[in-house]
């Protein structure tokens, strides 16, 4: 009887948004390379691709392990195109101080793919990056992939969106953290 009280209370208690947005284990196939990033409406799993830009991932891998991202706005986002984070000063001209060689591969930008922002020299990408909204074809071969949304893009679809042109972003959402996935 004490049973059946206790999981008829459990399922009338509210689920939390971080319980309703967890990812799902199922879907990581590769733990090592995969970061986790909240946001308010949730969770959000990124495959990294290390088989495409090892030094970059290697480079996210390294600040996602010190913290660097947790707290980070995204500075810039264009509706049906991108949004952009990774920028500590939070104006789109901040980094971490480490520039990277580029890593331009043959794979497309598509729905979720996460590439580095670079100035207009190919080889100043830093700690910023970019998720796309939807496919972005004309950045292939011109931008370094790191990743794939793999769990979670309707949290990134809820992203607070820019001035149209622009996409800088008044009062912008932020990452709240950014974390190597580890099995629960």
């Amino acid at each position: 009887m004490l049973r059946t009280i206790c999981l008829a209370v459990a399922l009338l208690l509210p689920i939390t948004a971080q319980e309703a947005s967890a990812v799902d284990p199922a879907k990581i196939e590769d733990p090592a390379n995969t970061i986790i990033m909240e946001l308010k409406s949730g969770e959000v799993a990124i495959q990294l691709r290390p088989d495409l830009a090892p030094n970059h991932v290697a480079r996210i891998k390294e600040l996602v392990s010190e913290g660097f991202y947790d707290g980070i706005v995204f500075h810039r986002v264009l509706d049906k195109f991108m949004a952009q984070t990774g920028d500590p000063t939070g104006t789109g001209t901040g980094g971490s101080g480490q520039k990277l060689k580029a890593e331009f591969s043959g794979a497309s930008f598509e729905r979720g793919t996460v590439g580095m922002a670079r100035s207009s020299s190919p080889d100043s990408a830093d700690s910023q990056f970019f998720i796309c909204f939807e496919k972005a074809d004309w950045l292939d071969g011109q931008y370094t992939i790191i990743g794939q949304v793999i769990d979670g893009m309707e949290h990134i679809d809820n992203i607070k969106r820019g001035v149209p042109g622009s996409g800088i972003v008044t009062d912008p959402d932020k990452m709240i953290s950014v974390r190597l996935y580890k099995a629960e």
